[in-house]
This record gives C-alpha cells, structure tokens and sequence, in this order.
C-alpha cells in the first residue's frame, strides 16, 4: 500500500503542473497583465504610467515564461510564471491586490467554512443514506412513491429558493436565528444552525434518489437472493450485506465533496455573512483579484486529488479483497 500512495503522489504532480499551465493561460494569456491593471485601475485612471506602475507593484512586469534579458537560471526563475503559479507547488500564494498575505487568509478562513461543510456532510450522510434505506425496504410501496416524487421536487428547486426563504420565515418572521453574521465559540451555533440545516435540505433529493438507485441494484444481485433464501430477514438482508457492499459506491460519492469542506459553499457563506473561504473566493472574483482566484483553483486541484488517493485506500477497508499494489 506504501508504494501505491507514493506512486500516486508522483502521478499526481504532473496532474498539478498540467492545471497550473491552464490557469496560468486563462489568466495571463487570454487576459495579460495589462487587461488585468485596467481593469483594477477603471477606465478614469487609466494612463500608460499607471498601468506600468500597478504592473510593477505586483510583480507583473516580468515576462510570463522566459526572461531573455536574464542569464542562466535567473531566464527562467524571473518570470511570471515562477514567481506566481510555479510557487504555489510550496504553498506560497503571494499577496492579494489589496496587500494581504493570501495564505494567512486562507488559514483564518478555513474554521468557518469547515464549521458549515463538516456538519453539512456527516449529517448529510446519515440522513440520505437513512432515508434512502428506509425508501428501498418499502420500495412498490407509498412511502417509496411519494418518497421519489419529494425527491424531483426537492432537486427541482434552486438552492437559492432555501436561503431566501429559510431567512425570510426563520429569522426576519420566526427571529430564532440571525439573519447574517458569524460568532466564536458556542456562540457560533446559532449562526451556522441555519446555513447546516439549508446545506442538507438543497441537497437532498439528488443524494436520496442517488443512494436509493445504489442500494435498489445491490438488491438484484445474487448474493441477495442467496441471503434471502438462507431466511434472513429483509431488514437483516439490507442493513448487513447491501449497505456493506454498497459502501464502495458511497465512497466514490463522497469524494466529490472532500474540496467544498476546505473551500467552503459559496452561495450559502455569501448570503449568510459567513467569512469562509467560499464568500473569500466570490469576492475576489467580484473585485476581479486573480491571485486570490489562482490560489483557490489551485487549492482544490489538490484536496481533489488528496480525496482520490483516500478513497482508494479506504476501498481495502470496506473490501479486504481489494489489494493496492
């Protein structure tokens, strides 16, 4: 198994390098560092002068891949594209365009978002996978039917529609919670009490009729027949061999998520004044600072790929057959 993790983290930096070089194209290719300082300076304070300066106070006035005027190394090391995507392999994100260090940003930031997404995904887990039990053990039956057409309902409806409503009714109507905002301690429960609770709902029916699909395609296997015809019981039957052999299924799921606990949701630590890395991320791209953009992109490339090599490895565990080698 200690092989297979090395060679997987071998594998994965030319994956790192491969979306470094596409950000680093979207960002400084297809809008150069001029268009950038343009567009951070307005139309009203744009001069070939402040273009040069902002440029030169941020360290875009070097050339993007090759620095000819330089000799040996330094051709190659004073260049846009060392100092500001080729870094970011040591964690070194640099500054955003207001001045903050952007890793110490991102540090501060992560406690509240993976206060909304750690909560968001176990309690998330254990309801859908509940729910969807419940639904496959009385499946041909009305709680299986109205349980799939609650499901469509459910992921017919924006998240949106939940964040508006939940604080319009809960906190503006009902004031059990605040409507915004963010607190330490305890005191942040009743803050996040609200953004878990819509976190888990918008969610819902995809991940209910998901699990539900698994579950009803380990009930056709032969290995459950067999079950059933040593007398087991239904429940027996479901909770003991089809939630066991369809972990690997869930596990594959649950990777998707590994990046949002770390880089937070977006909408919902917007509209809920929550100062994660998810309503860090939205106003960098509303101000338009690509550094802080970069940094993110960056950011996620990796947990995805942290999440993937966890996942291969928790496979051994749910089925000792599987051997990593």
């Amino acid at each position: 198994m200690f092989n297979y993790i090395i060679r997987r983290i071998i594998y994965a930096v030319p994956i790192l390098i491969g979306v470094n070089l596409i950000t680093f194209s979207l960002f400084f290719v297809v809008n150069t560092p001029d268009d950038m300082a343009r567009m951070q300076l307005g139309i009203k304070y744009v001069t070939p002068e402040a273009i040069e300066k902002w440029k030169k106070e941020r360290g875009y006035d070097k050339p993007l891949l090759l620095n000819s005027d330089e000799a040996g190394l330094q051709k190659f090391t004073q260049t846009i594209f060392f100092e500001k995507s080729l870094a970011m392999f040591v964690f070194d994100f640099g500054r955003a365009d207001d001045g903050r260090d952007i890793a110490r940003e991102i540090k501060s930031r992560m406690i509240p978002s993976l206060a909304i997404a750690l909560p968001v995904f176990i309690l998330g887990l254990f309801v859908y996978i509940s729910t969807a039990l419940i639904m496959v053990f009385f499946r041909a039956t009305n709680i299986d039917f109205w349980g799939v057409i609650l499901c469509v309902a459910l992921m017919s409806i924006s998240s949106l529609f939940y964040i508006i409503v939940g604080q319009f009714l809960v906190s503006k109507v009902w004031h059990w919670v605040p409507i915004s905002g963010f607190g330490s301690g305890l005191d942040a429960i009743k803050f996040l009490l609200l953004p878990v609770i819509i976190g888990i709902i918008s969610s819902a029916g995809s991940h209910i009729r998901w699990y539900r699909t698994v579950f009803l395609e380990e009930m056709n296997k032969e290995y459950v027949r067999t079950a059933r015809a040593k007398g087991l019981s239904e429940r027996l039957v479901l909770f003991r061999h089809v939630l066991r052999n369809a972990l690997i299924p869930i596990l594959t799921g649950a990777v998707v998520v590994i990046p949002l606990l770390f880089l937070g949701s977006l909408l919902v630590e917007s509209f809920f004044g929550i100062p994660g890395l998810g309503s860090y991320t939205i106003d960098a791209i509303n101000s338009q600072d690509f550094a802080i953009v970069r940094a993110m992109v960056f950011l996620g490339s990796i947990l995805y790929i942290t999440g993937l090599v966890l996942t291969d490895i928790s496979y051994t565990f749910v089925d000792p057959r599987i051997r990593l080698a």
